[in-house]
This record gives structure tokens, C-alpha cells and sequence, in this order.
């Protein structure tokens, strides 16, 4: 008859505890402990650095792209309403050094053009156009770097405005 052994008659193999089962997987990777938090910082700065630059820059170009087409939006605004061509340039002048400003953009070195589709701008129903060039510099650039074009983005906005139908062509 043979007997069935039991627990008490003792194991006929050593019995590996859990511990010991994964000393032995892990001798042949035993030089990689603890290099996977090392490799996931170095490949983390690697990639978030360049992208959170990226954003910086998206949303300076961003911001300055507003700041122009607002520029040029209220600089039309006032051509039209204007009483002459001086007082015409003067506003225009005035509404994009301040709507620049408030976006942070160097006025002084903005362009500003204005142009009209009759030869009386203010005759009722001529159409005014104000075009306005700025350059946005890009943020963390070096100031000697943002003078070119590596530093900095051109950006040009237009808007036109009719001058009202109920205007008087002499004002």
C-alpha cells in the first residue's frame, strides 16, 4: 500500500520562501536597482522643459497678436470719427501707443499705416483701413537676441471701419 505523504513527514525539496523567489528573478537585473526613478527624471526635464518654453511662447505671440488687431481695431475706430486728417493721425497715433501699451508692446517700434478707398476719407461711406505692424519678443530671449528676427515675432493686424452715412463731409 503506499502512503500519501503529509505535511509532517517533512518536504522532500527545501521550500523557497517568497522572499528567496524574488532574490532569484532579480540577480540578473540586480545592477538596474533603482536607475528607473533616475531615467524617468532625466526623460520628465528633457520633455517638460522644452514644452512648458513652448507655452511661454504661445501665449506671448497670443497675447500679442490681441494687443495688434485691438490696436488696429480702435485705431480705425477713431480715423472715422475724427474731425480732420490731423486730428485723424493724432487719434490713430494715440490709440495704438495706448492699446499697445496696455499688452506691453514697445510702441515706439510699432508701424502703423493707414489707407482709404476714396480721396476724401471723410466722406460718408468711405471705407478706412489701419494696418499695424509689431514685433512681440519672445519670452526668457536675451536682450541682444530680441532685436533680430531670432527673438522676436513680426505680427500685423488690419481693421477697417466705414465712416457713418450721417457724417458731414466738411466736419
Amino acid at each position: 500500500m503506499r502512503r500519501s505523504r503529509s505535511w509532517s513527514d517533512g518536504p522532500a525539496r527545501p521550500i523557497r520562501t517568497t522572499s528567496a523567489r524574488v532574490r532569484a528573478l532579480d540577480a540578473p537585473l540586480a545592477g538596474d536597482r533603482g536607475s528607473a526613478s533616475l531615467e524617468f527624471l532625466t526623460v520628465g526635464i528633457i520633455l517638460i522643459v522644452p514644452l512648458v518654453y513652448l507655452v511661454l511662447a504661445v501665449a506671448a505671440i497670443q497675447a500679442g497678436a490681441l494687443g495688434v488687431e485691438g490696436a488696429a481695431r480702435q485705431a480705425a475706430r477713431v480715423a472715422v470719427l475724427a474731425a480732420n486728417a490731423a486730428a485723424s493721425d493724432a487719434a490713430v497715433d494715440r490709440a495704438v501707443r495706448v492699446t499697445l501699451g496696455d499688452y506691453g508692446i514697445d510702441a515706439a517700434a510699432a508701424s502703423v499705416s493707414m489707407s482709404c478707398d476714396r480721396p476724401d476719407c471723410r466722406e460718408p461711406g468711405a471705407r478706412v483701413s489701419v494696418s499695424v505692424l509689431a514685433r512681440v519678443e519672445l519670452p526668457l530671449v536675451p536682450d541682444f537676441l530680441a532685436l533680430t528676427a531670432v527673438g522676436s515675432v513680426p505680427i500685423e493686424a488690419s481693421a477697417t471701419q466705414t465712416v457713418s452715412r450721417f457724417a458731414t463731409g466738411a466736419r
